[in-house]
């Protein structure tokens, strides 16, 4: 039995993030929304209660039966988690206008505490609340402070509960407290005496082993779109059933420049069971005459389950469907304040497990964006997959605006390709998160030669991100870019003005529509 962490959710912005560190260590940790108590906790090695956006003060204010965990697991309070059991227990919390937002000081009263092991007075932490604790519980004491609050960090008295209890007002887990992951990393494994026990070599080993039990010989039939997740989830099947699992990749006319045939000859190459659908002209036929971006994507995702449970039900005895889901959409579906209203329409292929009457099987579910990569390297699949920027589901159709014309889908891939190979041959492609070339529905006029032109406008969007959640645009050189405007306008008939988004995430979304 695998011990793990749970960190109970109270809404922080944050705590997908707290969870990441933990891994980072090498802990396995889960996830729970705070009103959901595991009913097993003797799977349980410690609890961490995150922070919340709400207030501990206000009658709104997430409640938690703190007796569930005090004594019974080593616990730690992360600001709200901090508050809540000051509050609770007898302490005072007020709002002040000692509150503090961004970087401060940590001042410690101990260095006695191997809480503290490591940990240089002054450190910077990073601090992010409207209330502040004034008085501590009885049972509790105070072992750090900032210049602004008289709590910053807290501790149970020797004695108070069986296992301990430590609290800090601030975030250890961002990336601006200097030395946060010191100080998990000490709650882990000085206090809470963990022993470490994930790494992408320990998922992979107990992943496939619960694949073969589960699936037994029983045929899987996987949907691949050639991007890291679904990529991933394919090669960890195959290290665990081999031919039994059946990849279908449909071309829907709308992938970039060439890439059906190179991403089937990669696969190929690999030894996965890969079929490849050129499915374009459904695709094409079915996008006629539409412009509006989510009737775009609508008509997309039924054409998806048409051409797939065709191909699927054309494999004998499939009794399975693999899927990519990574830890985040399931985390966000059962979120603190409830399913996600921002699943796009082309990600609902909900209706396939029924349509074929399937079971569904998701081997990375329990696995972030960036851990995916690191298991796909274990796995030993090439960087050229792993490191591929994202792209939409709906392909080109969300980046060429307003009808879908074959010339318009031509043009939007010439000018795509030549924008990603400058990127690749400067080394830029790798230093960003996401680029393409966007078909604007607007026409420009234009001088060639002697002659004047009325034709189609490109955008070049790239954004820098960590997760696709908040983008910044990407300050790409001048020169660079000048070149692959220059090469855009002279080889591709048809595009006679390149224009760069300078547009951030939010409020502007990293795709135009």
């Amino acid at each position: 039995m695998q011990k793990k962490v749970i960190v109970f959710d109270f809404g922080s912005q944050y705590t997908q993030l707290i969870a990441r560190r933990i891994r980072e260590l090498e802990v396995y940790c889960e996830i729970l929304p705070f009103n959901k108590f595991p009913e097993n906790t003797d799977e349980i090695a410690a609890v961490i209660l995150s922070g919340s956006p709400f207030s501990v003060r206000e009658e709104t204010a997430l409640k938690y039966e703190l007796s569930r965990v005090l004594g019974k697991f080593p616990v730690l309070g992360i600001c709200y988690g901090a508050q809540l059991i000051a509050d609770n227990l007898g302490g005072v919390v007020e709002a002040s206008n000692s509150r503090e937002y961004g970087k401060a000081s940590l001042e410690m009263s101990t260095n006695d505490d191997q809480f503290f092991k490591d940990i240089e007075n002054g450190s910077t932490v990073w601090m992010s609340h409207g209330d502040t604790i004034f008085r501590l519980p009885e049972q509790f004491e105070a072992i750090a402070k900032t210049g602004s609050i008289p709590v910053a960090a807290f501790r149970a008295k020797s004695g108070a509960y069986e296992k301990p209890v430590y609290a800090l007002q601030f975030h250890p887990e961002v990336s601006h407290s200097e030395q946060g992951l010191q100080l998990l990393s000490n709650f882990l494994f000085e206090v809470a005496g963990l022993e470490k026990n994930w790494s992408p070599g320990h998922f992979i080993a107990e992943k496939v082993e619960w694949l073969r039990q589960t699936l037994n010989n029983d045929q899987v039939v996987l949907g691949l779109s050639g991007g890291v997740d679904s990529s991933v989830a394919a090669f960890l099947l195959h290290k665990a059933i081999g031919k039994n699992l059946h990849c279908i990749f449909i071309d829907n006319g709308l992938l970039r420049k060439d890439e059906f045939r190179q991403v089937l000859d990669s696969y190929h190459g690999l030894g996965l069971n890969v079929k490849g659908v050129d499915a374009s002209e459904r695709f094409l036929g079915a996008l006629e005459g539409v412009k509006d971006p989510e009737k775009k994507r609508k008509a997309i995702g039924k054409t998806f389950i048409r051409v797939f449970e065709e191909e699927a039900k054309a494999i004998s005895d499939v009794r399975w469907l693999a899927q990519g889901t990574i830890y985040p959409d399931v985390i966000e579906s059962v979120s603190v304040h409830g399913p996600s209203v921002t699943i796009k329409s082309h990600h609902n292929v909900g209706a396939l497990p029924k349509k074929l009457h399937l079971k569904i099987v998701e081997p990375l579910n329990s696995l972030f964006k960036d851990e995916v990569r690191r298991v796909g390297r274990e796995l030993q699949i090439p960087d050229d997959i792993l490191t591929r920027h994202p792209f939409p589901g709906p392909g080109l159709a969300i980046r060429i605006l307003g009808k879908i014309t074959r010339k318009k889908v031509d043009l939007c891939k010439e000018a795509d390709k030549i924008f990603i190979d400058h990127l690749k041959e400067s080394g830029y492609y790798h230093k960003v998160w996401q680029a393409g070339a966007i078909l604007l529905n607007a026409r420009s006029v234009g001088v060639m030669g002697d002659e004047r032109t009325y034709e189609y406008v490109v955008a070049l969007r790239c954004v820098n991100s960590n997760d696709g959640m908040t983008a910044d645009w990407s300050q790409l050189p001048h020169d660079l870019l000048s070149k692959i405007s220059s090469e855009i306008i002279n080889n591709i008939k048809g595009i006679n003005r390149v224009v760069y988004d300078i547009s951030t995430k939010p409020p502007s979304t990293i795709e135009w529509e």
